[in-house]
């Protein structure tokens, strides 16, 4: 990591950190923009529940209802629904998604349409729950404007990172989102922990604040191991030697936690519709149901929470790997699996393994995602003080996928300069 940032700080590498200033710059604009609050609007003071998920992802935009509060939240939903559309439901966009780049672009586009409409959508829900029945149609339109105005412009904005930064745009507004949250949380959890009576009670504050700290730190490397973790399947190819001098080992890398953090982003989006219905609607009796049943605080709901997870992990990574796929691409370009028959037995060897790896990273994300819960539910610290959960997994990802982006990008520079001096 030392030898990169001091590659990246050579003069041939100039137009490298122009990239990199570029894109810090772009994501200090969103999170100015975080702060500025819908005009005739105030801080939602009530709890977000499972909204509160959207609150980090947008750097607490949510919580006081700024102009992104929405963040990107309507294109990751669109994105999920056009990835389960690609699976044959519907020809037209599997074939899209068969065309190569010429297609994908195609699907990009129709994406961020659907996530605008999303957008809007979700708008008008969030404006009805905010005035209620005390507002008019003018109202709501407003502020379902405002709100879609902010979604197209952080795609906007992802699109430039993307483009004249370095990295994928969108994660990173995610990413900077949850990190501009984490500032304040530790301070809250130390005006918490640490009480200034006493010497002694001083003291065994700041003790807890530390283990605190500690604790946060143990689990942001677990989830660094788990994310690098991966099950390598060896693979030979019959057009390539196999004598002791040339033998040329390839290998298909099986990660541990293949879906990512998207099994997280089903199961709260799921759970999060009877949540907002129930502002919506008003109703005092299905408001109740929800807040004893569904709400992840509950026992009940906890519990589903926990179940949807782990069943979209299976799901989500089955989409994501194919076995049936990966056997036939395998058999056509001349590859094999050593002791492994081509065709149905690949599948099946394939299928058993994936299945298998799954259940460590279902397990693994189950328990990321209901620590904060456990927590909040044993703690006596405030909801905003949280240990684990989906923001510190979701930074992790993009903080590694940015990384390798950019020293793969040095490694490249480095090769063409050795290579043009020959």
């Amino acid at each position: 990591m030392f030898k990169t940032m001091k590659q990246l700080f050579t003069p041939s590498n100039k137009d490298l950190r122009h990239r990199i200033y570029f894109t810090f710059f772009a994501l200090a604009i969103f999170i100015i923009g975080c702060s500025i609050r819908v005009p005739g609007t105030n801080a939602v003071s009530n709890n977000l529940d499972f909204l509160e998920l959207l609150n980090s992802m947008g750097g607490g935009a949510f919580k006081r209802f700024s102009i992104f509060a929405l963040g990107v939240m309507p294109y990751i939903t669109a994105s999920i629904i056009m990835q389960l559309l690609e699976m044959d439901i519907f020809p037209y966009f599997a074939d899209l998604a068969k065309q190569g780049h010429t297609g994908r672009q195609k699907l990009n586009q129709i994406t961020r349409y659907m996530g605008i409409v999303f957008a809007f959508i979700e708008g008008y829900a969030f404006s009805f729950a905010f005035y209620g029945k005390s507002g008019n149609p003018l109202d709501y339109l407003y502020i379902s404007v405002i709100l879609t105005a902010g979604t197209a412009f952080l795609l906007w904005l992802g699109d430039q990172i993307t483009e004249k930064g370095i990295g994928n745009g969108i994660s990173l507004i995610i990413m900077a989102g949850i990190i501009a949250t984490l500032p304040e949380m530790f301070v809250t959890a130390f005006q918490s922990l640490v009480t200034f009576g006493g010497a002694q009670q001083t003291v065994f504050g700041i003790l807890k604040f530390v283990i605190f700290v500690l604790i946060y730190i143990a689990i942001l490397v677990g989830i660094i191991f788990i994310q690098e973790s991966e099950r390598r399947i060896p693979i030979q190819y019959a057009n390539k030697s196999t004598n002791s001098y040339s033998q040329s080992q390839s290998y298909v890398p099986i990660k541990i936690n293949s879906a990512n953090v998207m099994p997280v982003i089903f199961a709260s989006s799921l759970l999060s519709i009877p949540s907002i219905l129930a502002v919506v609607i008003r109703k005092e009796s299905f408001s109740l149901f929800v807040q004893k049943y569904i709400s992840y605080t509950t026992p009940t709901g906890f519990i589903l929470y926990t179940v949807l997870i782990f069943l979209f992990s299976y799901f989500y990574t089955f989409i994501q790997m194919r076995p049936d796929e990966f056997s036939k691409n395998l058999q056509e370009n001349g590859g094999y699996i050593p002791g492994v028959r081509p065709g149905k037995e690949t599948e099946k060897y394939l299928g058993t393994i994936l299945s298998r790896i799954t259940v460590l990273g279902a397990a693994f994300l189950t328990v990321i995602a209901g620590l904060p819960i456990l927590f909040s539910a044993v703690s006596s610290l405030p909801t905003s003080v949280s240990i684990g959960g989906t923001g510190i997994l979701i930074v992790v990802g993009v903080a590694l996928e940015t990384y390798r982006q950019l020293e793969g990008s040095l490694l490249a520079r480095n090769y063409k300069k050795g290579y043009s001096r020959r």
